[in-house]
């Protein structure tokens, strides 16, 4: 396939095409979110029946009066714990699960764009063949870097806009990896205003629904794809 740089688009029209697919797909923002929360919170429970991460954290809480400096050394002695790790990797595991569905909106705003009938499978499009194991096998890679770059906050946001184009490309165009951070990383220095403010944006939004009204986060969480997608699409051709 041949890829190309077209001119570039305004930043306003990215903008409006994103709210343009998420406004047009609430329904399944909301079932993504559903689903999405509803996993991740039966697993949550699950293992703190299992390992009482939640009365480890009361207990440790009762120290913060104490000083920062005794609740901090007491609050290490939690995370160290092998209840605490089991806890973290019984969640780790089931967020790398759920990490496909997101490709299930790109199907979605493709489809919008042919004109195709919409359903609730193609939310799980990530899911299906032997793809999913490197949509999978990508994710892990993509989080185990972004959990560390994350801390200094400026590495998370600049790993974040070196792959934030990575799984598009492994979707719709069967692209490798490397392949895709390559095509990534040119697209990035030819609109790196247009990526940094959606990036922006898109966080901003992601959350506000959470910070607004709660109800409201089922919403808003899922946009990030609908950002991504919308860049995605004015950025790369796809050409046989």
């Amino acid at each position: 396939m041949e890829n190309k740089y077209p001119q570039k688009p305004g930043l306003d029209f990215i903008l409006k095409q994103a709210f343009f697919y998420w406004n047009k797909t609430l329904v399944f923002q909301l079932m993504f979110s559903i689903m999405y929360f509803g996993i991740m919170m039966t697993v949550f429970f699950f293992c703190d029946a299992k390992y009482g991460i939640l009365d480890g954290y009361l207990e440790t809480a009762k120290y913060a009066k104490e000083g920062v400096q005794v609740y901090t050394a007491e609050l290490q002695k939690l995370l160290v714990t092998e209840n605490f790790q089991n806890f973290s990797l019984w969640i780790m595991g089931t967020n790398i699960f759920l990490y496909p569905l997101n490709l299930g909106f790109y199907q979605i705003y493709r489809k919008m764009d042919l004109g195709e009938k919409i359903e609730l499978g193609d939310l799980f499009v990530g899911y299906n063949g032997l793809n999913f194991f490197r949509y999978i096998g990508y994710y892990i890679f993509w989080y185990f870097i972004f959990a560390y770059s994350i801390q200094t906050i400026i590495l998370g946001v600049i790993w974040v806009s070196i792959t934030m184009f990575v799984a598009p490309m492994m979707f719709f165009m069967n692209k490798s990896i490397l392949e895709s951070l390559s095509l990534n990383f040119k697209a990035l220095r030819m609109y790196f205003l247009e990526i940094l403010v959606c990036i922006m944006v898109a966080v901003f939004f992601k959350y506000i629904g959470f910070a607004l009204l709660f109800i409201g986060g089922l919403f808003t969480f899922p946009f990030w794809n609908a950002m991504i997608y919308s860049l995605y699409k004015v950025i790369f051709s796809e050409k046989n």
